[in-house]
């Protein structure tokens, strides 16, 4: 059984999530303005719309597991707070994720440790995808100079 400060763990460290979600979310907003200067007068570049596409395509990936470690540090929060009644709540979350259709209702129970990383390997995807984004943008700022060169 999970103790409330391994609960309280994980719960802050799924919601640095937020921190990755923002720093996404501005490379997203930036790129998709960038893609869409054109519509304003810049001159277009089928190269640079591309590479723009990409930088959103990876934010909105990135924004999904976003959402996923967000719903989980909110459940380890509850969690945490109330860990004296861990087995009923973790019956009741299953029956719940049963009933949304999230987990087959043939699933094998799985204790908090489990669940703790995998909340945790999230986390990580989550990560993963906005430095794929992060690499790519800095792919972009190094590869500028010449791009504007050849074209």
């Amino acid at each position: 059984m999970a103790s409330e400060m391994q609960l309280a763990l994980v719960a802050g460290l799924l919601r640095r999530g937020r921190g990755l979600d923002l720093l996404s979310n501005a490379l997203t907003l930036l790129a998709l303005a960038y893609g869409l200067a054109p519509l304003l007068g810049a001159p277009p570049s089928a190269a640079s719309g591309v590479l723009c596409g990409l930088l959103v395509m990876l934010g909105l990936a990135q924004k999904y597991w976003a959402i996923r470690v967000a719903l989980d540090a909110e459940l380890f929060v509850r969690l945490a707070n109330d860990a004296t009644r861990l087995a009923e709540h973790t019956t009741d979350l299953d029956q719940a994720l049963q009933v949304l259709g999230l987990q087959p209702a043939a699933a094998q129970p799985r204790d908090w440790q489990e669940r703790s990383r995998g909340a945790l390997r999230l986390l990580r995807l989550q990560a993963a995808w906005l430095v794929a984004q992060l690499l790519l943008a800095l792919a972009i700022l190094l590869a500028a100079p010449w791009l504007s060169l050849a074209g």
